[in-house]
């Protein structure tokens, strides 16, 4: 595996590469970055992943600073997998010239988390198109546990890179049903045991939420009775008529945000 930290020696190694797969990161890999990793180096000749904490997407200083770290560990784990690239950028290679203020996205992105993280869409957006620019790939590799994140970067992608397929992967659980997530590195036993509660309710009782059989303000009550310290949002949403073209089969999800003590998690069932 070689690994790069310098933009234009990364671009002056891959500019050749016809089909190359691309796992962007912010590193505290786990086994849903693994399966994405995995599909990549299956559907392409190369695969590509970075390693970059992306402050910008971060509305708390404090988040940012306690987002996990486990670069050594990181990089044992993608020499196992047999990783082609590894990209570590600095932050002046991402952004020589500070963000990009005008970027244009879908109002999608004023919903759920972005109701809550003014911007963190736009800044994720921002990176993902400076990556795009660097390494150009062929397929790029998101998991379906950030699932707003996923639509608003396929309908940007569409438009601005045709010739770049985003493909959407599904959901790997934790044994407790926790989607897994470099966030979960920050919770304890007893978080994780409240966080498994919370995902068992929801699946068990899916069918009779979205039949409304179950009001969202009872669903919020018993959430919350299990232990958790608040609850962004709780909403249903058909994700075929979130974004034009509106599709005609109906596939709805519950789309989750609660924080375990100052961990914020998602999720959608």
């Amino acid at each position: 595996m070689k690994i790069f930290t310098q933009k234009n020696d990364l671009i002056n190694s891959i500019y050749k590469e016809k089909k190359l797969g691309f796992v962007p990161t912010m590193g505290a890999l786990h086994k849903g970055h693994i399966a994405l990793i995995e599909r990549s180096i299956k559907n392409n000749k190369k695969t590509i992943v970075s390693i970059f904490i992306n402050k910008p997407q971060f509305n708390n200083n404090n988040d940012f600073r306690k987002y996990p770290k486990l670069i050594n560990r990181d990089i044992a784990l993608l020499k196992k997998l047999k990783v082609n690239y590894l990209f570590m950028p600095k932050n002046i290679d991402i952004y020589p010239n500070g963000i990009n203020k005008k970027i244009k996205i879908n109002n999608f992105s004023r919903q759920l988390c972005g109701k809550y993280r003014p911007n963190h869409f736009e800044a994720v957006i921002d990176v993902v198109q400076r990556f795009i620019n660097i390494i150009n790939p062929k397929h790029m590799y998101f998991g379906e546990k950030d699932m707003q994140q996923l639509i608003l970067i396929k309908d940007f992608v569409k438009k601005n890179y045709p010739m770049l397929k985003i493909i959407g992967c599904k959901t790997i659980r934790e044994k407790n049903g926790l989607p897994f997530s470099s966030r979960n590195f920050l919770l304890s036993t007893t978080d994780k045991k409240i966080g498994q509660k919370i995902y068992k309710f929801l699946k068990v009782n899916k069918n009779k939420i979205l039949q409304k059989k179950i009001l969202i303000s009872d669903i919020k009550k018993r959430i919350t009775m299990l232990g958790i310290n608040k609850i962004d949002y709780i909403k249903i949403l058909d994700i075929n008529k979130i974004i034009k073209p509106i599709k005609t089969k109906k596939i709805y999800k519950i789309f989750i945000s609660y924080y375990l003590k100052e961990t914020r998690l998602i999720d959608n069932i």
